[in-house]
């Protein structure tokens, strides 16, 4: 079987578990319009409706805590296909749900594929990516979450005008049934195109396949030539640090708690915990409701664009993210979000006016204020667009660099983990909170960015530029998180001496266990 081995396509192909994750986003934002849907299941609003959407973050928390282990015993390939079956099955019980119960269990197992999905594709994607690039195509992770949000979101849309259009109090189950059944497709391809595709080299190292592992490497950095400077440089590198872990004998789960890996742990899973907090997943949820709330005459439409918005200022992020840097996205986003959060919550309670209809899913809405409601349309636009240039791909890409080999997928599982945890308690909290304390849920979320500034200003140091294995150096280092951390990376003098005559990889591969101890004889490239 032919295998590929260009690094950006073997990562954007893999991103499609992250599309995966987008269609769960947006799985609900286009239907929650629509008589189709609000006749056949109840009229669902409030904890109800909260319940709904929440069973897949929920079933994404599961799959996030279990995926470490697919991951470590089957390979992370394997594991993102295992994501793409569940899916499979998930999406076959929602489109086919007679009622909430069966529409709540599709949702809680689609979940499960997210929850793995959205922690090990990252891994995988940093473990193959080199260093100079590793931002670029991890970032490609959150680019096509966008893409899945803005599909199905389109889908749904045009779903919509099934048997007489989103207003007809007549129109059938196609309006949901058919994006729930289309989604299936981008998850039969991701099943049966990763078989095209190569394990991870720091996997097969990890798991004694030496001999595997710098095959791998040759075809990913050196055109397949297992002598070229680079593929030893990185072989000497994870054999090393995989060496180093061997000699501490310590089991990957006592590991995690060591203080030099519990420091990074929690300061993952608070990255992605203020991923969540920040509010831009509110905004992928519930903006038709925010929309109408606002004023706006068509929230589905003027809600498409803020669809397109996040998927085309992603693409930037993803190109400089490698020269720009982790920690400025992080404090620049958690800024502006907070700034625009706060704009938007001063308009609404400004010019917004309570009502009470039960048969509404908002309590607060801007009337006859046009104005108005383009301003809180307009920082909704704003708040998108800074979260897709800053925190949307940085959330994914650090987490997944800063741990060291032997408990990477279990820490990027807890760290998804809490992403999902955050995510499930929000998508069943803001619709009461829509409906009880109306623009106030503005100034919460403006606050959380302005604590999440605070936090990475104080813990999250610089991480571009440094391989894997140099990332104890990073947070080791003694020096706080806002010193910079010194330029270049070991590797680089690894290559140097490599082609210089100066350094050979060392004879006991693997730490004695490798079996290609032909390298022992191997000259240096001048």
């Amino acid at each position: 079987m032919k295998t590929f081995y260009n690094v950006y396509l073997i990562c954007f192909f893999a991103a499609i578990g992250g599309g995966l994750f987008g269609f769960d986003i947006s799985s609900m934002s286009g239907v929650l319009g629509t008589k189709g849907y609000m006749n056949y299941f109840g009229n669902p609003s409030g904890y109800r409706q909260g319940g709904i959407t929440a069973s897949m973050p929920a079933g994404s928390l599961c799959g996030a805590l279990i995926s470490s282990f697919i991951a470590d015993k089957f390979s992370r390939r394997t594991a993102i296909q295992v994501a793409a079956v569940i899916w499979i099955i998930g999406s076959i019980l929602q489109c086919a749900a007679n009622g909430v119960p069966l529409l709540v269990v599709g949702r809680v197992v689609a979940g499960v594929c997210v929850g793995i999905a959205s922690s090990i594709v990252p891994v995988y994607q940093a473990e193959i990516a080199p260093k100079e690039i590793r931002g670029r195509v991890v970032s490609l992770q959150q680019w096509a979450i966008t893409w899945g949000i803005l599909i199905q979101y389109f889908i749904q849309y045009g779903a919509s005008f099934s048997d007489g259009g989103a207003d007809n109090d007549n129109q059938g189950t196609g309006a949901f049934r058919i994006p729930w059944g289309i989604q299936i497709v981008p998850a039969f391809i991701l099943l049966v195109g990763m078989f095209f595709f190569p394990y991870s080299p720091r996997w097969l190292a990890k798991n004694g396949r030496w001999e595997d592992a710098l095959q791998v490497l040759a075809h990913l950095h050196g055109g397949g030539d297992t002598n070229h400077p680079k593929v030893l440089a990185e072989y000497r590198e994870i054999e090393e640090a995989l060496a180093f872990e061997r000699e501490e004998a310590v089991s990957s789960f006592k590991a995690l708690v060591k203080p030099r890996i519990l420091k990074r742990v929690i300061l993952g899973m608070s990255i992605q915990m203020w991923s969540q907090l920040c509010g831009m997943n509110i905004m992928m949820y519930y903006i038709v409701y925010i929309m109408k709330a606002a004023g706006i005459g068509n929230p589905l439409l003027t809600s498409s664009i803020q669809y397109i918005i996040n998927v085309a200022l992603t693409l930037p992020a993803i190109l400089w993210l490698d020269k720009f840097g982790r920690r400025p996205a992080l404090l620049l986003g958690s800024f502006f979000m907070m700034s625009f959060l706060f704009i938007s919550g001063a308009i609404q309670a400004s010019f917004g006016q309570h009502f009470d209809d039960p048969n509404h899913e908002t309590s607060w809405q801007v009337t006859g204020h046009p104005t108005a409601s383009k301003g809180i349309v307009a920082c909704s636009y704003l708040f998108v667009a800074t979260f897709a240039t800053t925190w949307g791909p940085t959330s994914w890409t650090y987490p997944s660099e800063i741990f060291p080999a032997k408990v990477r997928a279990k820490a990027v599982s807890l760290a998804t983990a809490s992403n999902w945890t955050w995510n499930m308690i929000l998508a069943f909290g803001v619709p009461p909170l829509l409906w009880s304390i109306n623009w106030k849920m503005y100034m919460i979320f403006a606050t959380f960015n302005g604590l999440a500034l605070i936090h990475m200003f104080l813990t999250a140091p610089e991480t571009k530029g440094k391989t894997l294995e140099e990332m104890d150096d990073v947070f080791d280092s003694g020096h706080p998180a806002w010193k910079s951390v010194p330029k270049g990376s070991r590797l680089d003098q690894i290559q140097r001496d490599i082609e210089q005559g100066g350094s050979k990889v060392p004879t006991t591969l693997g730490g004695g266990r490798g079996p290609a101890t032909h390298l022992e004889n191997i000259e240096p490239k001048v």
